[in-house]
């Protein structure tokens, strides 16, 4: 009974991906993996959580620190970290015994389509055919479109890093150098899009394009109009900014597209074709939003999720009018949900708070005097995109101290997972009081 309570199906996550970057950081530190420079095992360790965690943030270069071998290794942590290592574990079963446990089977589903009762072993196997069949594509159209600056290899690399949205790359420059190339900006840009929509939204929509009477669900319609008027709202507002800024040197036209790239990767993917050091200020407010609302719910992305904003917004909405109730897509939304959303809200506001005072005390001369100093708008940029494991930075990665690194481990890691998916764990492991205390009415602002 001890077991299941304490290593049940909500906790599985949580040890699986903290066993899995534990091996990772080991592997990185190897002298294979290596291209001779030094690595420490705190910046293994946070390359390790970074990949499986699919955020991008690195302290050292990727393409010249990491040999091929060690390459590979943070491939593979970034598929895994994008599937899920819960997914991988329960197919293995599968395949292996053709039966899952019911602590499997709740795993999964609370993970990917917030469903119990679905078909395991079918739904993981549609899992891993689409989306080895959609980074295969992006690959080959990177190769195609890359110009002959992007080999295979690379092709395959950044494909399963841009759907895992990992934001992983091997050019010192990130892809600012593919800046006016639209090929190799789309594909991206696709595949940032289809990783962060959710399996269960990108299964159904397979299914209504095979068969035209198929109706989308609720969820998949609320998914992707959200997602839609994330992405067009923030290219728009980051295109008015920096068009209106002078010297940036680029043309109004010339903005279009890095503005709808900036946009779309800022929901959690990390790739950038544009200088994010030399940006406004009020540029990187945008693509702080962008990034802690992140992702939809089963995805490869992060953040609070495009469902968790659409009933912040409601409840807003429903405030001001002085309804009781939330409608989204004609229905109103319940009770248990809305406690869930304004949790995860609070949650995700305390994480960013606490990491934004840790990196501060951590670059403060006060505690030590040899550490670099930066604006807060930068330590906060680094933080959000810590939490919704984007991998955006405005340079502030490489100069972390150590511990300044170790937090924005712990925040890549909680941001991944989750925080409501740790609180749920937590909750699991608490017992409800079996009285209630008088209530109260309390005069509020």
């Amino acid at each position: 009974m001890a077991y299941h309570k304490h290593f049940g199906p909500l906790a599985l996550p949580v040890l699986s991906f903290a066993a899995v970057i534990l091996a990772g950081a080991v592997l990185l530190t190897l002298e294979a993996c290596g291209t001779g420079k030094a690595v420490s095992f705190v910046d293994a360790l946070f390359t390790a959580t970074s990949a499986v965690c699919v955020t991008g943030l690195a302290v050292v270069d990727t393409g010249t620190t990491y040999s091929t071998m060690g390459q590979m290794v943070i491939l593979a942590l970034i598929q895994l970290g994008g599937l899920g290592i819960t997914t991988y574990s329960s197919l293995i079963f599968f395949l292996w015994r053709r039966r899952v446990s019911i602590t499997d089977r709740l795993a999964v589903g609370q993970a990917l389509l917030h469903d119990p009762s679905f078909h395991l072993g079918t739904f993981l196997q549609r899992v891993v055919v689409v989306v080895l069949c959609i980074e295969f594509s992006g690959a080959a159209a990177l190769f195609i479109f890359g110009e002959g600056r992007i080999d295979v290899y690379a092709a395959i690399f950044h494909a399963i890093s841009a759907f895992c949205n990992a934001g992983f790359g091997l050019m010192p420059d990130n892809l600012v150098s593919f800046r006016d190339n639209v090929g190799v900006n789309a594909t991206i840009m696709l595949l940032i899009i289809f990783g962060g929509l959710g399996f269960s939204v990108l299964d159904e929509c397979l299914s209504a394009l095979r068969d035209r009477s198929v109706r989308l669900s609720r969820h998949s319609r609320l998914v992707l109009r959200t997602s839609a008027l994330l992405i067009v709202g923030g290219a728009a507002a980051i295109w008015c900014i920096e068009a209106w800024r002078s010297g940036n040197g680029m043309s109004r036209a010339d903005l279009v597209l890095p503005a709808l790239f900036q946009s779309v990767s800022a929901r959690t993917a990390g790739f950038n074709t544009i200088d994010l050091g030399a940006v406004t200020h009020t540029t990187l407010l945008v693509i702080i939003f962008l990034m802690f609302v992140g992702g939809s719910p089963g995805s490869c992305a992060g953040g609070i999720k495009t469902t968790t904003f659409r009933v912040l917004a409601g409840f807003v909405t429903a405030q001001f009018k002085g309804r009781r109730q939330i409608i989204l897509m004609d229905r109103a939304v319940d009770r248990a949900t809305i406690e869930k959303a304004l949790t995860l809200f609070l949650f995700a506001t305390l994480t960013v708070v606490g990491g934004v005072t840790i990196l501060t005390l951590t670059t403060d001369a006060v505690v030590d005097p040899s550490a670099p100093r930066f604006d807060f708008i930068d330590l906060l940029f680094e933080t959000v995109s810590a939490f919704g494991t984007v991998g955006l930075s405005t340079g502030v990665t490489p100069h972390l101290t150590t511990g300044g690194k170790l937090c924005i481990t712990l925040i890549m890691f909680v941001g991944r997972l989750g925080p409501l998916w740790l609180l749920t764990t937590l909750q699991s492991l608490q017992t409800e009081p079996k009285y209630r205390w008088p209530e109260m009415d309390m005069p509020i602002g």
